[in-house]
């Protein structure tokens, strides 16, 4: 049994909180509400994330981070990433031994251009960090929470403390592979949510199965180009972390990314989008960075060109797609990397 504390009580952390309590382990679920923590300690519940989930008897909460700090030799980081370097900053004074960190969020810090894993690295410093894990792949808290089976990836540099993570989760409904490549697992983990807001506009616009069939494929060749140019694992992209993920964010209602550019094929504006999700929108952020990240590495990603043009500068979707369409004539093979 382990001592594990979980940052962040949105619906995956809170998700993540319950397989590891129901596996044993002495786990404390942070959130930096109070009520929210004594609605889960007094009621087991979580009415605003999961409101149809009883929360096992033995997850505690609190909203005290020193506790928080104390408690764990593992602490799995599951705030948003906006929130990462906040929350890592704050915990820094609190922790006086190392602890082996999981991040399980999914984005890419805009103007920085740094990647989750390397965003907690600069906010702690390396006495407190035994190491890093990611945590990733097609995986929704929805069906995590009805015990419905779900296959995710742990990726380590240290191939043994990816291991550690694998024994800390897997049970008969939640499957843990391993994998060495961060990089690859990191960025197919924040792109997939670039394309899913684009396969929500393109069913906004009821464009229909054809065309977001090709929008995951095309979107695939460019998270894969991106990401081996930063030095990915080809091959990762064809996985769970990358393919998977990429699957069941662009086809899932419950996928915020792909249900906000629903919203936005319907004409929607992206500020009442966000309004009305009510929870945060990754792949708004990490269109940013992922625009930035392409004219770093001078990567072609026409896909994510034309969504930063509709997030950011106001362009109409169907006038994005119709752009799509009649770009230079090329071969198919040729643009896969």
């Amino acid at each position: 049994m382990e001592n594990v504390t979980v940052l962040g009580a949105g619906s995956w952390g809170t998700a993540l909180a319950i397989v590891l309590a129901e596996n044993g382990h002495n786990t404390l679920l942070w959130t930096h509400r109070e009520e929210q923590a004594n609605e889960i300690n007094e009621y087991h519940s979580n009415k605003k994330y999961l409101p149809e989930t009883k929360l096992p008897s033995n997850l505690v909460a609190t909203h005290n981070l020193k506790e928080a700090s104390d408690h764990a030799s593992i602490i799995v980081v599951a705030v948003p990433t906006k929130a990462i370097r906040e929350v890592c900053s704050q915990m820094l004074s609190y922790l006086n031994k190392k602890a082996l960190f999981v991040h399980v969020s999914k984005g890419i810090e805009p103007d920085s251009l740094l990647r989750i894993s390397e965003i907690i690295e600069q906010s702690l410093t390396p006495e407190v960090i035994d190491d890093i894990v990611i945590l990733s792949g097609p995986s929704h808290a929805e069906e995590v929470v009805l015990r419905h089976p779900t296959t995710v990836t742990a990726a380590c540099q240290d191939i043994e403390k990816a291991g550690i993570v694998q024994d800390l989760f897997m049970n008969n409904y939640f499957r843990v592979y391993t994998n060495d490549d961060i990089v690859g697992v990191e960025i197919g983990g924040a792109l997939k949510n670039v394309i899913a807001l684009a396969a929500g506009i393109s069913d906004g616009l009821n464009y229909g199965d054809n065309a977001k069939a090709a929008l995951i494929t095309r979107g695939l060749a460019e998270i894969t180009r991106l990401g081996v140019k930063m030095g990915g694992n080809p091959f990762t992209f064809s996985g769970l972390t990358g393919m998977g993920d990429l699957i069941v964010t662009c086809t899932s209602i419950h996928s915020r990314n792909y249900r906000a550019g629903n919203l936005l094929g319907k004409g929607h504006n992206l500020t009442d989008v966000l309004d009305q999700m009510g929870m945060v929108v990754e792949g708004v952020r990490t269109t940013k960075a992922a625009f930035q990240l392409a004219q770093k590495y001078e990567v072609p990603m026409p896909i994510t060109f034309a969504l930063y043009d509709v997030l950011f500068n106001e362009k109409i979707p169907k006038a994005a797609v119709d752009e799509l369409m009649i770009r230079m004539k090329k071969q198919e093979i040729d643009e896969l990397l």
